[in-house]
């Protein structure tokens, strides 16, 4: 470009335009953006594309969003600060995905699932910053059509700016009340207004008033589930320590001994989570391990019950206990660290391989001579060791409908066929648990859900079968393992004798972790 005064220009005037064509300031020096227009913001942010990939690893590969998040952060190197977003943002996407595609599907002229799924989970984390996170517009809008713009290219770029332009237009409960505005379903309100399938929603409102809530309860509960969580954490029963945890800024646990909530990011750099003897584990899990522990046994021997080649404890006076589902170790760790006062040596089974090393893992801080990890089938190990352990956990493998606040894209792979799948696993493991618990121990029956089907139903059902087991007052044994007062956790039995125990997110701040335990008679 040549420095020719140009029309309009007086001659000495210095030139309107510099060597790239672009107009200067009149009014004296300005500086210029260093790139052109199409060019800007081609590069991903590196928190934003952390939480693109945990998205597309999830519904590409059926990832754990809490197995890929912390490689991909550390991939990325990404700051405390950073990190903490990258977090907010993925998980959050994953959990308002309900919500946020109906919203989206009201901004796109075309149904959904006629995306490309990058730029729809791309579209998810922008609709995520613009409607549940404190960025503003122009940020959310700038980063990400600009991640797009890096990773999946122009022509998408501008769909997605288009897009989020329209999602912008209102906040979350403008879109909420209009997506509702028809309805008169109180489920389909729910699940628009709380981002969770309708078939959870039906199946939570059931589980409240089957546990001894009231339905009325649905809007906490699935409030709850959206509510991201604090970590937790347990030290091992004599064997680690919170003091570090808590000069990080950890609060002590308020329901459970031993235990603090972990706000500071990664938990990775405290020295006791590297060594495996400060572990993050739900209170809940918690609470219903030191359940069993603690929980009265009556005396055993030959002359009271105990069946002929049964398994003897191999010290005198210690008992064994069993964890029957073990993988991926967090209760088998907390119960080998409770045992050690007792003393009581731990099986810890597991059918999986390659779980099963996770499990040693996870134990390997506990003395070794107080532990071994089973690899088979938990269902065969009641025929195969009869009579033959103290206390025995069944963890049971389930939906995991208690624990979605953790497991965001649980709610979205879950299907009511699940149910029906899982019944019979859960039934052949406690039948095995009972067969090999020994006259006078104690079956604990747990899942992460408190479904009906899930829970409630597979105990009744194994004491009609086996009407000579006694049903403990399991809320009264959650009650004594909690420093923080009475539960109220608790439902009695319809027979009257017993209870079963339901913990609550929006009630206790856990998982919602369902305990019966059960007594074989002597």
């Amino acid at each position: 470009m040549s420095d020719t005064p140009g029309a309009g220009q007086r001659p000495g005037q210095r030139p309107r335009r510099n060597e790239k064509g672009r107009e200067r300031n009149r009014s004296g020096e300005r500086k210029f953006s260093q790139s052109a227009p199409s060019q800007r913001t081609r590069k991903a942010d590196p928190a934003r594309l952390v939480a693109f990939e945990v998205l597309r690893a999830v519904a590409a590969e059926d990832a754990y969003a809490n197995l890929v998040l912390p490689v991909s952060i550390r991939k990325h190197r990404l700051d405390r600060r950073d990190a903490g977003f990258a977090t907010e943002l993925a998980y959050g996407a994953l959990r308002g995905q309900g919500t946020y595609d109906a919203v989206l599907a009201r901004c796109v002229d075309r149904p959904l699932a006629q995306l490309d799924p990058a730029v729809l989970d791309a579209l998810r984390i922008g609709a995520h910053q613009l409607l549940g996170m404190r960025v503003p517009a122009h940020a959310a809008l700038d980063q990400t059509v600009g991640l797009v713009r890096a990773v999946i290219g122009a022509g998408p770029a501008s769909l997605v700016n288009a897009v989020l332009r329209k999602v912008a237009a209102r906040d979350l409960a403008s879109w909420i009340g209009e997506l509702t505005a028809n309805q008169t379903d109180g489920v389909k309100i729910a699940s628009l207004t709380h981002s969770h399938p309708e078939w959870i929603v039906r199946a939570l409102r059931q589980s409240l008033v089957a546990h001894g809530r009231t339905v009325e309860e649905i809007d906490e509960l699935l409030e709850a589930d959206n509510a991201a969580p604090v970590v937790n954490l347990v030290a091992l029963p004599g064997l680690g320590s919170l003091d570090e945890a808590l000069a990080e800024g950890a609060e002590p646990g308020r329901l459970a001994e031993g235990s603090a909530y972990f706000a500071g990011g990664d938990v990775g750099r405290l020295a006791g989570v590297r060594e495996g003897t400060l572990r993050v584990q739900d209170t809940g899990s918690q609470l219903v391990a030191r359940a069993l522990a603690a929980v009265d046994l009556l005396p055993a021997g030959p002359e009271n019950g105990a069946v002929a080649g049964s398994v003897p404890a191999p010290d005198a006076g210690s008992e064994r206990w069993l964890d029957l589902c073990a993988g991926p170790g967090g209760k088998s760790a907390l119960l080998a660290a409770l045992g050690r006062s007792v003393p009581a040596t731990l099986v810890a089974n597991e059918p999986v391989p390659h779980r099963a090393q996770l499990v040693r893992q996870a134990l390997r801080p506990v003395d070794g001579g107080t532990w071994t990890v089973r690899v088979g089938d938990g269902r065969e190990v009641g025929q195969e060791e009869p009579e033959s352990y103290d206390r025995v956990l069944v963890d049971a493998p389930c939906t995991g409908l208690g624990a979605l606040r953790r497991r965001p894209e649980a709610r979205w792979r879950r299907k009511p066929a699940d149910l029906v799948e899982l019944a019979p696993l859960q039934r052949g493991l406690l039948e095995s648990a009972l067969e090999a618990v020994r006259p006078g121990g104690v079956v604990a029956y747990v899942t992460c859900s408190p479904h009906h089907a899930e829970t409630l139903a597979v105990v009744e059902d194994a004491l009609r079968r086996r009407p000579e087991m006694e049903l403990l007052d399991s809320g009264a044994a959650l009650d004594a393992v909690s420093i923080g007062g009475p539960l109220n956790s608790a439902r009695p039995a319809a027979s009257g004798a017993g209870s079963t125990a339901q913990l609550w997110p929006h009630l206790h701040g856990t998982d919602a972790m369902f305990l019966a335990l059960i007594r074989k008679p002597v």
